[in-house]
């Protein structure tokens, strides 16, 4: 019962974020560039109310995936989180009233598909809930430099689909950090209750990583199109936070002939996420309201 709980608070999560991205992609393209990577973006989204709108829902798909995580593995939860992408290209169609061709359609089921295929086969679980002092700053140290190297690349790329993928390559990062922290800050709570949840770092940092990685979001929503930034953020994250739990909390899956629906699964989600891109659905004409 704890998984399928996991399963569908992961699912919300991941169509919350969804719409959260569509509205700020709607405010970002509002911002001048000479304002971009700035602390001068900030003025620009705050007065903006689908920015605004786009952060209450994240808040709220953030609770959602904290209680998944809490219910299940991150080896679980992350992955349903690439669900996010053929949700945010139906919603921004939907926004910018174009239908989703034939294909986004096939390629949205292909995703789901292989989903479902990949983490049934694999059955993933958690090993343990310690981490060791020396495993964060492990962590820390090389989410945190490839991030930085991220954001170095990005920064002398004029805006367009390289800088948009980079930027959002970081927040992907971020992002998979971020549940990595708020994991053991929930378990915490779950098994120690309120007091021990606040004296723990982990709850500062991940809602440091999670500010970050939405100020990196917001970048890449404002350097290029939604469909150069939208895979790499989905795809990194769900990478990445399958290899943190492994490294974490030491999240295992079946092996043995498991690995060949497995890879099947993975190739699907794989070849799904990169025929979406491929789909004429930017939001160009998007009311930016």
């Amino acid at each position: 019962m704890a998984s399928v709980l996991s399963v569908l608070f992961a699912v919300l999560a991941a169509l919350g974020n969804a719409t959260g991205t569509v509205l700020q992609r709607i405010a970002a393209r509002r911002v001048p560039p000479g304002d971009a990577f700035s602390v001068r973006l900030i003025p620009h989204l705050v007065h903006s109310a689908a920015w605004l709108g786009g952060i209450a829902v994240i808040v709220v798909a953030a609770a959602c995936q904290a209680l998944a995580l809490t219910l299940g593995s991150m080896s679980l939860v992350q992955p349903i989180l690439v669900s996010e992408l053929p949700f945010t290209l139906v919603i921004a169609c939907m926004v910018s009233r174009r239908r989703l061709p034939a294909a986004g359609w096939t390629a949205a089921a292909m995703i789901a598909a292989g989903l479902g295929l990949a983490l049934a086969a694999a059955s993933p679980y958690e090993r343990h809930s310690y981490v060791a002092p020396g495993v964060w700053v492990l962590t820390l140290l090389t989410t945190g430099g490839v991030m930085t190297l991220c954001v170095l690349a990005a920064l002398p790329r004029p805006r367009g689909m390289a800088r948009a993928a980079l930027f959002s390559s970081a927040s992907a990062i971020g992002y998979a950090l971020t549940a990595t922290l708020m994991k053991f800050s929930t378990t915490t709570f779950e098994q120690h209750g309120f007091g021990a949840f606040l004296a723990c770092w982990q709850t500062y940092g991940f809602v440091a990583a999670g500010a970050c990685s939405l100020f990196l979001l917001a970048n890449a929503m404002e350097s290029g199109p939604l469909v150069a930034s939208q895979p790499a953020l989905t795809l990194g994250e769900a990478l990445v936070s399958v290899a943190l739990g492994m490294l974490v909390y030491g999240d295992q899956v079946r092996t043995g002939w498991w690995l060949v629906p497995e890879g099947i699964g993975a190739v699907m989600v794989t070849w799904g996420v990169l025929l979406l891109p491929r789909l004429k659905t930017e939001d160009q004409d998007t009311p930016a309201t």
